[in-house]
């Protein structure tokens, strides 16, 4: 079976974070102690994927690649791809055809951040998906505000409906889906929407019409962050910052990730606990390296 690949969109004009974003990428802002890239990144990560492109703006690229490099620290191969102009979340495919060479793949927004019990063994399962697609549904008390799943009575997905006056159901899809080889061919079928944007929801489409979509829902215990708000950047700053000061664990920690899934050495954990001094990650990091010596 072909290994799929990752994929983030870090793109975006980030307007809406205006005027914090006006001189550095949205994806780059810290969420509590770490860049919010790192997020999406752990995400890809838990569910063992190791060749990621990351899609930029043409004038943000040179820090994103100061801020994650080729991704051979944490045992992975990075790829930097360029996007000219935000022209909707589908158009990624189309942008990464040629790094995907045929494989499945895994995308997630750079502003989308993940959390729970058991979040590695759902991301697992999607991974092990062979065709079609599979996407995450998580109830959210405002569903107008996004793609919303229908349900038949069965609990069947009937339909996914962008952002409707009258919400067919609480669920709404989360930025992470799990699609198979035939994403970028299904993308250049795709026409422009009112909005003048290749539509995430519009690609999901062509896969419910061949009967070819699953969707995962996110039950209680499971955290979907969405970081695109002034308000909603806060509240995920403070919500990893409580996680962390409760419990003493690292959340969105790719070293910690690359170490427990043995894609890195503890000398090379231990290495970079020492790069990042005596703030608190480089002191996770280092008591992480001793206790599981």
């Amino acid at each position: 079976m072909t290994k799929r690949k990752g994929i983030i969109l870090a793109g975006g004009s980030g307007t809406r974070l205006y005027p914090i974003t006006m001189g550095v990428s949205k994806q780059l802002l810290p969420v509590y102690d770490k860049p919010m890239i790192y997020y999406p990144l752990t995400t890809l990560m838990l569910a063992g994927i190791r060749e990621i492109a990351v899609i930029t703006t043409p004038h943000d690229q040179e820090q994103f690649i100061r801020t994650l490099g080729d991704g051979s620290q944490w045992g992975l191969s990075l790829t930097y791809i360029t996007q000219p102009s935000p022209d909707g979340l589908a158009q990624a495919y189309l942008l990464a055809e040629e790094f995907l060479a045929g494989s499945p793949s895994a995308m997630v927004l750079g502003d989308n951040i993940f959390f729970g019990a058991g979040l590695g063994e759902i991301l697992k399962a999607a991974n092990a998906t062979t065709d079609g697609g599979t996407v995450f549904g998580y109830r959210v008390r405002d569903p107008e505000r996004y793609g919303v799943v229908d349900f038949d009575d069965s609990g069947k997905v009937r339909a996914i409906i962008e952002k409707p006056d009258v919400p067919p159901s609480q669920f709404a899809v989360t930025g992470l889906y799990f699609l198979d080889e035939t994403a970028p061919g299904r993308a250049k079928t795709i026409t422009l929407s009112a909005r003048g944007e290749l539509e995430i929801t519009s690609l999901l489409e062509t896969y419910l019409h061949d009967g070819a979509l699953s969707v995962t829902q996110m039950g209680r215990g499971f955290a979907w962050l969405d970081t695109g708000t002034h308000s909603s950047l806060l509240d995920a700053g403070n919500f990893v910052r409580t996680l962390e000061e409760r419990q003493g664990l690292q959340s969105g920690s790719p070293d910690e990730i690359a170490f427990e899934k043995g894609w890195i050495s503890a000398d090379a954990l231990a290495d970079r606990a020492k790069k990042f001094g005596k703030n608190s990650y480089g002191e996770y990091l280092e008591t992480t390296v001793k206790i599981r010596k």
